[in-house]
């Protein structure tokens, strides 16, 4: 089984976090909580955080 793992780009202007698992967008997360959905409705539940902290 491969790995699928979630990238969660840096906050955009309008604060939201781009969330892509293999060159496919799943939503943008304005909250850690949207994060968490988008990651695990995507099938994943590996995610990795490209700058910024968790909020």
């Amino acid at each position: 089984m491969s790995e699928r793992r979630a990238i969660v780009h840096p906050p955009s202007e309008t604060g939201g976090r781009l969330v892509r698992i293999a060159d496919r967008s799943y939503g943008t997360a304005h909250t850690p909580y949207d994060r968490t959905l988008l990651v695990r409705n995507a099938g994943s539940d590996l995610g990795e955080r490209h700058e910024g902290g968790p909020e």
